[in-house]
C-alpha cells in the first residue's frame, strides 16, 4: 500500500513540476483535453437533457392511459412507412362510444371524450390569439392530473349540463387579466360569454404543447359543441381511457379493441378502423432516435479527444527526455522497470484528468447558467461526469504509454550519463 501511495505522490509531484516547468506548453496541451472533454460531454449532456425533457413530457400523458383516436402515433409495428391513406377515411370517435366504454369496460377506471380547437380569447381590451380550447367530459380531472391554483374545477353536473364556464391556464390568466383575479370574470370565445371558475397551477413548458395547460382554456364538452362541431376533423376528438390500478395497459387495450369493434359493428374479417395509442409507442421511437444521436455525438467529440491525446503524448515525450538523467539514477538505486513505467503513466493520467476536470467545470457552469436564465432544463448527470473522467483517464493512459515504455526500457548507465 505504501509503495502505491509513494508512486502516486511522486507522479503527482512530477506532474505539477512538468506543468510549472513550461506553463504555456502545458496549458496548450491541457487545452486540447479540455476542449475534447467539453465537446463530447456537452454533446451527451445536451442529448440527455433533451431526452429527459421529452420523456418528462411523455410521462405527463400517463403510462396507464390509452388514447383512442383516428390516427395512430407511429407506423404499424415492424413497418417503417406510415400508411396515412388507410387511416384517412376512418370515422372519428364519438360521445356515444365514450359512454359505451364507460358502461361496459371492466378494466377501465375512467374514460373521457376530449376535443380541441384554436380560438381568440378576449377580456375587455385584452385578447390572446390562437389559444387552444379544450372541451372535456367528466373523468378528465382524474385522468389528466393537474392542480387548481385559484378557484375550482367543474362539478359533474356542470359538465353534463353544458354550462358556459371555463378553467384557464396560469400563463393565459396572466396575459389576459394581468394583476386581476380571473375567478368570476367573463371572457369571450367565438362570441360566447364564458365565466372563469378556476386557474390551473403553472406547469412549465413541455415538449407536447397540446398537453400543457398553461396557455389553454378548459370547457365542459357539452358547451364545447357550441364552438366546434365535435364530429369534424378540426375538433380532433379522442377518448382517453385510464386503466384500473393493477391492470396492465395492454390488457386494457385488448378489451377496448373488443368493445370498439362491437360498437362499430365490425365483422371478424374487417380491420380495426381506430387507433389505440399509448406512451410506450413514443418511448420506443425515442429509444431508437436517441441511440442514433448518442452514437453520432460520440463520433463528433472523439476527434477532439484524439487531438488532446496527441498533446499529452507530446508533453510526456518531452518530460521523459528532460528527466533521462533522473531516470538513470532511479534505476541505478534499484527502481524496477514497472515502477518507472507506472510513474510516467500515472503522471500522464493526472495531467489528462486536470484537463478533463476543467472541461467538466465549464460544462457545469454552462448548465447552471442555462437553468437559471432559460426555460429548458439541462441535466449534467453523474453518469456523464464519470464518463468524462473515465475518458480523460483512458486518454492519459493511452497517450502516456509510449513515453512511459521508452522511459522504463532505458539503459541506466546511458541514462545516468545523459545531460541536457
Amino acid at each position: 500500500m505504501m509503495i502505491i501511495f509513494r508512486l502516486f505522490w511522486e507522479s503527482l509531484v512530477m506532474a505539477v513540476q512538468t506543468f510549472r516547468g513550461n506553463r504555456l506548453r502545458s496549458m496548450l496541451t491541457l487545452l486540447g483535453i479540455t476542449i475534447g472533454i467539453f465537446a463530447i460531454i456537452s454533446v451527451f449532456t445536451a442529448v440527455d437533457s433533451l431526452e429527459m425533457n421529452i420523456r418528462e413530457s411523455v410521462s405527463s400523458l400517463g403510462d396507464d392511459v390509452v388514447y383512442i383516436q383516428k390516427w395512430p402515433w407511429a407506423p404499424p409495428e415492424g413497418e417503417e412507412d406510415y400508411p396515412w391513406w388507410k387511416y384517412l377515411n376512418r370515422p372519428l370517435v364519438t360521445m356515444k362510444e365514450n359512454d359505451y366504454i364507460r358502461n361496459n369496460s371492466r378494466l377501465a377506471a375512467q374514460s373521457c371524450l376530449v376535443a380541441t380547437t384554436q380560438r381568440t380569447v378576449k377580456y375587455g381590451n385584452n385578447s390572446a390569439e390562437n389559444i387552444t380550447i379544450m372541451g372535456a367530459s367528466d373523468g378528465f380531472q382524474e385522468i389528466r392530473s393537474f392542480e387548481i391554483a385559484e378557484g375550482r374545477y367543474f362539478s359533474p353536473f356542470e359538465v353534463t349540463g353544458g354550462k358556459n364556464i371555463a378553467v384557464v391556464g396560469a400563463d393565459l390568466a396572466e396575459e389576459l387579466f394581468e394583476s386581476e383575479s380571473p375567478v368570476g370574470k367573463e371572457v369571450k370565445i367565438s362570441g360566447f360569454k364564458v365565466t372563469i371558475l378556476g386557474v390551473t397551477k403553472k406547469e412549465g413548458q413541455g415538449t407536447f404543447d397540446d398537453n400543457n395547460l398553461d396557455e389553454l382554456v378548459l370547457l365542459p364538452i357539452h358547451f364545447m359543441k357550441n364552438i366546434v362541431d365535435l364530429r369534424s376533423e378540426s375538433a380532433n376528438p379522442q377518448i382517453w381511457v385510464e386503466a384500473r390500478e393493477g391492470v396492465d395497459v395492454d390488457d386494457l387495450s385488448m378489451e377496448l379493441t373488443s368493445l370498439l369493434r362491437s360498437v362499430r359493428r365490425l365483422s371478424p374479417m374487417d380491420e380495426n378502423n381506430f387507433a389505440l395509442n399509448q406512451t410506450s409507442i413514443i418511448n420506443n421511437q425515442l429509444d431508437q432516435l436517441f441511440k442514433v444521436i448518442n452514437i453520432a455525438g460520440f463520433f463528433i467529440g472523439i476527434f477532439s479527444i484524439i487531438v488532446g491525446g496527441f498533446g499529452i503524448a507530446n508533453i510526456m515525450f518531452v518530460s521523459v527526455k528532460e528527466r533521462t538523467h533522473i531516470i538513470g539514477i532511479e534505476k541505478a538505486i534499484g527502481a524496477k522497470n514497472w515502477f518507472i513505467l507506472m510513474e510516467f503513466l500515472v503522471e500522464s493520467i493526472i495531467l489528462s484528468l486536470i484537463g478533463g476536470v476543467v472541461g467538466l467545470l465549464i460544462i457545469g457552469i454552462g448548465t447552471l447558467v442555462i437553468n437559471l436564465t432559460g426555460n429548458f432544463t439541462m441535466y449534467l448527470t453523474m453518469g456523464n461526469i464519470l464518463l468524462g473522467l473515465g475518458i480523460s483517464s483512458a486518454i492519459g493512459l493511452i497517450s502516456g504509454f509510449a513515453p512511459a515504455w521508452q522511459a522504463a526500457r532505458m539503459n541506466p548507465v546511458v541514462a545516468i550519463n545523459t545531460t541536457f
